[in-house]
């Protein structure tokens, strides 16, 4: 159940920041005895691989924060989230940790696992990607950096949690789900809106 909890964790943190949840791992993994990556998963914890995935997120953290261009980015993003996530979940959930010394079953059905990150991630991502529109169309742009930030450090924190105390990922997820329905709720109101002045302006017009 843990390494289950695990690995959703590190698919959402995947969904929010596809690099965040991959590099801490491999941190974790490289420099402390916290993280165990399983025989497969390895090259996680390799000096290029780190190296490649701190690039990578040094352009993901400015991509996201500027208007248009964060657009953009979580276009292309689309394929990298998802895959990251999956990678997430197969390495997290077949890792031993300090809450999950013996990662059980999932650790023999790795395909299974990449699926259900993959999944995961993608949902999340859709929720990231559909609410950024809201906000930088309610802030003029100017809340972009905010939420991203926020997004990033949210990344950061949810997979150190999955990590160190995945029971607090439920907590996580029934925060995100929460979220997730305001923007769906929100995108409605505000198109609701919309056709309603475009039909006050229709009258004005032709009326």
């Amino acid at each position: 159940m843990l390494e289950v909890l695990t690995g959703t964790g590190l698919a959402t943190s995947a969904g929010l920041n596809a690099y965040i949840p991959l590099l801490i791992m491999g941190l974790l993994a490289r420099f402390t005895d916290l993280v165990e990556l399983p025989a497969g998963w390895q090259w996680l914890s390799g000096g290029w691989a780190l190296a490649v995935l701190t690039v990578l997120l040094a352009v993901e953290v400015v991509a996201d924060k500027v208007p248009v261009v964060d657009h953009v980015n979580d276009v292309v993003q689309t394929v990298v989230r998802p895959a990251a996530g999956g990678l997430a979940f197969g390495a997290g959930s077949a890792a031993q940790t300090a809450t999950v010394p013996d990662p059980g079953a999932l650790s023999t059905h790795q395909w299974t696992a990449i699926v259900a990150g993959v999944l995961i991630a993608l949902c999340v991502h859709g929720v990231k990607a559909a609410s950024r529109p809201v906000v930088n169309a309610t802030t003029a742009g100017f809340g972009a950096p905010v939420v991203s930030t926020i997004e990033d450090i949210g990344s950061a924190v949810l997979s150190v949690l999955a990590i160190l105390v995945p029971i607090l990922v439920l907590a996580a997820i029934v925060a995100f789900v929460g979220t997730g329905v305001w923007v769906v709720r929100r995108r409605r109101r505000r198109r609701r809106q919309r056709q309603a002045a475009e039909g006050v302006e229709t009258v004005r017009l032709f009326g």
